[in-house]
Parts: structure tokens; sequence; C-alpha cells
């Protein structure tokens, strides 16, 4: 049966590098990063709905890919149950599993990861997601949000170094190392 594999968590915590280490490892995994979805729409830096439609289109996709019978790995953070329950419904919706893992470390640890990428990040999207945290509240929003994620129901996956965080993400799924 395909899955949904929803690696959740806060900010600079990992999920798009693991995303990205699972679909190579795995061939005809579908890595679908809402993030990277929403910068291919044109003036999406100005677009206050352009974050709302980006998961819209990005849902269809998954339940069209995962009706493929292929696994889909999907990078998102999501800290409210009607949010996640769209992508749930995705999944049932091709036939599928909804895996929800939560990639977790303490706050300074977030702060820290999310500031180095921020530092070395080339990329349009990272410039936008620095300034919006930032407006947020900065440090302190990315701390809160921490807290806010450990209330969701997932099964929790220790966010560490990349090679023993994706060892511990295969065991999570039950794939074999």
């Amino acid at each position: 049966m395909a899955r949904l594999i929803h690696l959740n968590g806060a900010p600079g915590v990992g999920k798009s590098t693991l995303a990205r280490r699972y679909g190579a490892e795995h061939p005809g995994v579908l890595v679908c990063d809402v993030d990277v979805v929403r910068t291919m729409i044109s003036g999406w830096e100005h677009d206050p709905d352009a974050a709302g439609r980006s998961r819209t289109a990005a849902l269809a996709m998954v339940t069209a890919y995962l009706s493929t019978g292929y696994d889909v790995v999907l990078p998102q953070l999501v800290a409210r149950d009607d949010q996640l329950a769209r992508f749930a419904a995705a999944a049932a919706a091709a036939d599928a599993d909804h895996v929800h893992l939560m990639l977790v470390t303490d706050p300074e640890t977030v702060v820290r990861r999310f500031r180095e990428r921020a530092a070395h990040g080339d990329d349009a999207w990272t410039a936008f997601a620095t300034a919006s945290w930032d407006a947020e509240g900065g440090d302190d929003a990315l701390r809160d949000w921490s807290g806010r994620l450990d209330r969701m129901e997932a099964v929790r996956v220790a966010s560490t170094d990349p090679d023993t965080t994706y060892d511990a993400l295969l065991v999570a799924l039950g794939d074999d190392l």
C-alpha cells in the first residue's frame, strides 16, 4: 500500500533534507515539497494567498501520485489539526496510508539550525522564510512553534545528526536499514 510520509517539524529541523535523501534512496518516491510548489506561483513573494493555493495544489498532486501505488514524502510544517486532516484525507482518497512523523529536537537547536540555513542559503525561499519568521518574532517565534508542535499526535523521530536521524526515520517507517 502506498504511503504519504509526512515529515513534520519546526523550521530548520531537517524535514527537506531528510525528504530529499529518502527520495534519492527510494526510486519512484515523489518528494513533494510544498515550499518549492509555492515558489512556482508567479508573484508568490507578494501574494499572501499563494501559501494556501500551493498547499491545495500539492494535495492534488499527492493524491494523484499515491493513486499510482507509489509513496510520497512530504516535508511540511503543519501545526493545526484541521490542516493535518487535509493531508490524511488526501492519502485516504488514494487508498494510501498517512504516516505522520514529527522530527524533534530542543528549541535552541531549532534556532541554531534555522540561522545556519539562513546564513548559507542562497535561494529565494530561504530568504523569504527567514524574513517571515523574523517578522513573526524571530528566534522567540521559532521556540514557540517548537512547543506548539509538541502537542500534536505523531510518531516522534529525534533529529540529531543527518545519518542518525535518517536511520531513525527508516526504523520509524519499518524500512530496512
